[in-house]
């Protein structure tokens, strides 16, 4: 084996295809896989410890960590699918146990879950089967498996209930299923249709919760499997109780709603993922049964990109909360690691917070581009995600990062490590590595580059476009040569250590030395059967090694091949080799890579590594062989460690300093320097203004501590005050007690003493009665010791009995089975004889027809024919023969067959024999139990007797007592009658007074209005009057100008008096009379229609009160004629039926009373509402009495009456 080893020392990257692809270990600690291996990344200290998958395997699957964070289940596919549980506590992650699904065909397993206590472990497998594994994995014993589904609805989801190990949740699309294990089987509990419904992940939140996000982004809350009640992670939709409702969504709206692709559970509630870069913390409310957001986080834009928004649109794919519960860490699609604190300060403000980067931002698409430098330890990466990267290998850091608008195929770092080439799919730029940017500051017209490296020197570069490579100088950007010769794409290339030669490998079989001064061919070799994909060259320039699809590895020299190492069943990719020369390392498509020893031998001497999940595509070591760098399509860099056998780095030639200057535009700078000085004026003012705010609390504090100390001392001296009085009541009390203590042990010896007393004479009573108790348990236990030994001796016979009977059976059966085996070895012996016997007949006929046919043969060629026919007659009778034989042997073999039924037979006998007697010894053990259960009833039953003489008396002495109270309540029935009557008169005066008063009011409410009608016409006549006074004095004033006055007197009289004003007057005046006479007959009319009404009316009633007198005449006599049927019954009914007949016998006579004065109309009517409402509560009160006696006629159905009347059992409180 190869001297030298790779150790795994650094990753950078995640596995995004992987369910469940993040764990938490412990408070710092988390494990997510990385190409093909798992990473423990301590986010503290920045290490990582790496778990290593199964050889062979194509791809981790999904994860799943024990509850208490010793035990990681990985999924690993191939043919058959394994999972492989590690110890997380072991240094190393040692391996514990692989499970595999048995005789059942397993290609992956889709997600796994750990019991809460470890020891069990269910697993789903994929399609088509979908078969769900119920395991004891620590003996890896299936103890149950079911299939879940159809391959029409995928499982996504499986998990075991905390509170519970034998509920199982099973979640799909249309999936939504409860397993509990029984009996040695999974069974389904719930039978939940969610066909229109795709379930995308779920999570127990309590001991029958559970809570599933679904691709329309609702959450679905089930309990003990039924649909409770679902809601929206959208911040405008709000809680729907109804559960028909959830099954009915419009799927037109599903693509613009968030997908809910994980929930996890923790103490407050839970947390989910809310659509593209969204995840929303939910917490129980006071009820406990509904759950209300809290908290929003969200992804925050990426500005290295073009576009920053496009890292708010990726979409969570895994969430764990840390066990302390305070960080949160999600994984996204786009394999990035993101991490909250949950007690930051923009959580606790309630502002909108934001993640932020577990480590670093690591690249989302295929790798495509590696690259190191000498001066620096950067590596620099490019990627199809349209981003380049810049790592440093030594602290293990991202030190740049941009993203541009096109794909990324190649790059190369300067020797410097402050200029980088990068072929993208338009151009080849040259750009400048500065302090915080990567600039452009060279274009080469050279499209989708897809090779490109810097000479050892720096001063060249060369450039691959299609099959012809380009050869700049560095300085002067100028093309210098141009190799042609490759009749396909170039797929590699590499420059010598003096860079004076070019190697060159592609897709046409063909490997080139180019002389880098003349640009002529030095050597080649070509071989069209095979298309190179990697090439590298030994550290003297003279070997080149190369790699390609015919899987193996070629050592080329001097033009020709010298050996040729096989690679097995799988192609390598890429090769490199170490500045020493004595070890080459190669990649291959299945993303492992390899360390072979130089000098090459033929056979199989390498070590494998698992590295990537997918073909790796670039590998190179670094200047000082003490890293190995490889990249994959997975995404993923990982950075190995070179080490020897025993662990130690290997010996460097020479220490190399690395450069620690940087690149920095003068523009950029100057804006930094302006930059600080604006924030140094800054901190001076804030420095004076902090100084100032310092003094000003200083001197309130001062202040407050002054008040504080005042108030303190008063306070001191209260309570010394009230700690005397309490000293001197404590004293007090002290002495009291001392008192009511002296009095009480007086008190308490007296009373032991006369207790000891009673008790001693109790005790002798006691003793006499045990005396007696024991006699006669002596006399029972006689008789339960004959009893017993008559039922042994019952026992022992029936036993003889069926011992007797099953033996004469068994003695049958062998007699009948030696029978039977007699007759098969006769059988035998018959077969065996006339098997002899036709062998000898057929030698004999067959050796007479060879000498027979030897005698004619010379004669007769003609009969030929006729001893073939008879040969062919004799084939066939040996042939019926031979089936003879055959049938002889299948009736051996049957006859065999029933033996062993018969021997079986004979065991289930025995076994019936074993259960007979079992059942002989349980049922004694029931009898003696029955009997217990006897004496145990016997003895209740005295009790019983006991306590039913005590109660007969008891009754007796109640019914003493029960009868002068039952004249009491008659009394006060009589008087509470009386009362009632009173009460209704008085109401019956009341109303009639309530009437009167409302009358009055209406006379009063009209004449105000009249009062106000007569002040208003007042008010305006004496406003008219004095203006008719003013205008008269106006006029007045004209008295000694006659035209004037005229004038005046003629406008006053235009303006006071109309020409119709006296005619009007007159009108009015007869109008008014005219329309009180209309108002008067109108009156005396409804008046005279009322009386001739009020008349009919009495009548009717009067016809009504005398038809209800009749019927309550009869109900009265059914109900005498009931109280005789059912005095029999318990006293109440008859009590109730004498208070029925009573209240009746008084309705009736408030019915017959003589009634008020008609001719009082609001009295009338009053009095006959009264009668109607009685009566209607006499038919209730009836009804109720006629119920009450057909329950208690169904209670004690009517029989004759027995020769012995038994006393009622009446027992009150």
């Amino acid at each position: 084996m190869s001297a030298v080893v790779a150790q795994c020392h650094y990753s950078f990257g995640l596995r995004t295809c992987v369910a469940n692809n993040l764990c938490y270990f412990d408070e710092q600690t988390v494990i997510f896989p990385s190409g093909n291996n798992c990473v423990r990344y301590n986010i503290d200290q920045k290490w990582q410890r790496f778990i290593p998958g199964l050889e062979r395997s194509q791809g981790m699957y999904a994860l799943a960590i024990s509850s208490n964070r010793r035990y990681l289940a990985v999924s690993e596919r191939g043919e058959r699918a394994t999972i492989t549980v590690y110890d997380l506590q072991h240094e190393q992650s040692r391996k514990r146990k692989v499970l595999s699904g048995g005789d059942i065909p397993v290609h992956e397993f889709v997600s796994m879950a750990f019991s809460t206590d470890s020891k069990y472990f269910i697993s789903q497998s994929g399609a088509p089967d979908y078969t769900l594994f119920y395991w004891m994995w620590e003996k890896q014993k299936i103890m149950a498996m079911v299939k879940t589904t159809v391959a029409a609805n995928p499982v996504t989801q499986v998990s075991l209930n905390p509170y519970d190990n034998t509920q199982i949740c099973v979640s799909g699309n249309g999936v939504f299923k409860l397993f509990r294990y029984a009996e040695g089987a999974l069974k389904q509990s719930t039978f939940q249709k969610l066909e229109t419904h795709h379930l995308l992940s779920h999570a127990w939140v309590s001991e029958e919760r559970v809570i599933a996000g679904t691709e329309a982004g609702r959450l679905m809350v089930f309990e003990s499997g039924d649909l409770r009640w679902d809601m929206s992670v959208s911040p405008k939709t709000t809680v729907s109780q109804d559960p028909e409702s959830a099954k009915g969504n419009d799927e037109e709206s599903l693509p613009q709603l968030p997908r809910v692709t994980v929930i996890t559970a923790y103490s407050k509630g839970f947390a989910c993922s809310a659509g593209p870069g969204t995840v929303c913390l939910f917490e129980r409310t006071d009820d406990k049964d509904n759950y209300r957001k809290t908290r929003e986080i969200r992804i925050p834009p990426d500005q290295c990109s073009h576009e920053p928004s496009q890292a708010e649109q990726q979409q969570i794919v895994s969430l764990v909360i840390s066990p302390s519960e305070e960080t949160m860490v999600t994984s996204t699609d786009r394999g990035q690691l993101y991490i909250i604190t949950l007690s930051s300060a923009e959580m606790r403000k309630g502002e909108q917070a934001q993640f932020e980067f577990l480590s670093y931002s690591f690249h989302s698409g295929s790798i495509t581009g590696l690259s190191i430098c000498i001066r620096k330890p950067f590596i620099a990466t490019c990627s199809l995600d349209q981003s380049v990267r810049i790592w440093n290998f030594e602290t293990n850091t991202l030190e740049l990062y941009k993203e541009f608008q096109e794909e990324a195929f190649s790059i190369a770092l300067h020797p410097s490590g402050l200029f980088v080439l990068v072929g993208f799919s338009d151009k080849l730029r040259l750009m400048n590595l500065l302090i915080d940017d990567i600039r452009t500051f060279k274009e080469f017209n050279i499209r989708g580059c897809r090779e490109c490296a810097f000479s050892h020197g720096g001063h060249l570069f060369a450039a691959v476009n299609g099959n012809v490579i380009h050869i700049y100088s560095s300085t002067t950007f100028e093309s210098v040569l141009n190799l042609k010769g490759h009749n396909g794409k170039v797929h590699s290339i590499v420059w010598s250590g003096d860079d004076s030669r070019l190697v060159s490998c592609g897709m046409e079989g063909a490997v080139y030395e180019w002389n880098t001064l003349t640009s002529k061919r030095e050597s080649e070799s070509i071989l069209k059967s095979c298309s190179y994909t990697g090439v590298t060259v030994s550290p003297d320039a003279k070997t080149i090694f190369a790699v390609g699809t015919d899987c193996t590895l070629k050592e080329i020299q001097d033009c020709q091949i010298l050996r040729e190492v096989p690679a097995e069943d799988v192609a390598y990719t890429t090769i490199t080799m170490s500045r020493s020369g004595r070890t080459l390392f190669t990649g291959t498509s299945i993303g492992t890579i390899r360390a072979i020893k130089y000098p090459l031998s033929i056979q199989k001497d390498w070590i494998e590594y698992q590295a990537h999940s997918s073909t790796v595509t670039k590998m190179v070591i670094t200047f000082d062989d003490q890293y190995l760098l490889t990249v994959s399509e997975d995404g993923c860099l990982l950075i190995w460690k070179i080490i020897d056998k025993e662990g130690r780095g290997l010996k460097r030639d020479k220490d190399i300093t690395y450069a620690e200057e940087i690149l920095i535009t003068k523009s950029d700078l100057e804006e930094k320097n302006q930059v600080m000085l604006e924030l140094k004026t800054r901190v001076e003012e804030l420095k004076m203004e902090n100084e100032y705010q310092l003094r000003l609390k200083d001197m309130n504090y001062n202040e407050d501590i002054k008040e504080m100390s005042a108030k303190f001392v008063e306070q001191i001296e209260s309570l010394k005050t009230k700690r005397q009085i309490l000293k001197t009541e404590r004293s007090k009390m002290e002495s009291a007690n001392q008192e009511a203590v002296f009095g009480v042990t007086e008190k308490h010896s007296k009373e032991l003493q006369d207790l000891e007393s009673a008790n001693s004479q109790k005790l002798i009573l006691e003793y006499e009665k045990y005396q007696e108790l024991q006699l006669k348990s002596q006399q029972m236990q006689q008789d339960y010791e004959e009893q017993l030994q008559q039922m042994d001796e019952s026992k022992a016979s029936a036993l003889e009995d069926l011992t007797l009977h099953y033996e004469g059976k068994l003695h049958e059966m062998l007699l009948v089975l030696e029978q039977c085996q007699e007759e098969s070895r006769i059988q035998g012996r018959e077969f065996e004889e006339s098997r002899k016997q036709m062998e000898e007949d057929g030698d004999r006929e067959i050796q007479d027809i060879r000498i027979r046919y030897e005698r004619w043969l010379k004669d007769e060629r003609e009969t030929n024919m006729r001893l073939k026919g008879d040969t062919g007659i004799m084939k066939k009778k040996f042939s019926s023969l031979q089936k003879n034989i055959d049938d002889r042997s299948v009736e051996k073999e049957k006859m065999k067959s029933e033996q062993q039924k018969l021997l079986a037979h004979q065991k289930c006998l025995e076994k019936d024999i074993l259960a007979l007697k079992k059942e002989i010894q349980e049922r004694d053990e029931t009898i003696q139990d029955k009997e217990k259960c006897i004496y145990d009833l016997k003895k209740k039953n005295q009790e019983l007797e006991k306590f039913k003489f005590v109660l007969d008396y008891k009754i007796k002495e109640l019914k003493k007592q029960i009868e002068p109270r039952e004249n009491d309540i008659k009394e006060m029935k009589e008087q509470t009658h009386e009362m009632e009557q009173e009460l209704d008169t008085f109401h019956k005066k009341n109303a009639q007074q309530e009437l009167d008063i409302a009358e009055l009011k209406l006379k009063l409410h009209t004449t105000d209005k009249e009062m106000h009608k007569g002040l208003q016409k007042v008010r305006d006549v004496e406003a008219l009057v004095r203006r008719f006074r003013t205008d008269l004095h106006n006029c007045v004033g004209f008295i000694q100008e006659p035209e004037r006055l005229k004038d005046s007197m003629r406008d006053l009289y235009d303006r006071y008096v109309q020409k119709s004003d006296v005619v009007d007057i007159v009108g009015v005046d007869t109008d008014i009379q005219r329309e009180y006479a209309r108002h008067r007959e109108h009156l005396e009319r409804n008046v005279a229609s009322l009386k001739r009404k009020l008349a009919k009316d009495g009548v009717v009633h009067h016809a009504d009160n005398v038809k209800i007198l009749q019927e309550n005449a009869t109900l009265i006599r059914e109900i005498n004629d009931l109280r005789h049927r059912s005095c029999w019954c318990v006293p109440r009914s008859t009590t109730t039926d004498e208070k029925a007949g009573q209240e009746a016998d008084n309705t009736l006579k408030a019915l017959l009373s003589p009634r008020a004065n008609p001719s009082n109309m609001v009295v009338h009517l009053n009095q006959e509402e009264e009668g109607d409402r009685i009566v209607q509560l006499q038919r209730l009160e009836i009804h109720r009495l006629r119920e009450e006696i057909q329950v208690l006629m169904k209670i004690h159905p009517y029989r004759p009456p027995s020769t012995v009347k038994l006393p009622s059992l009446q027992i009150n409180s």
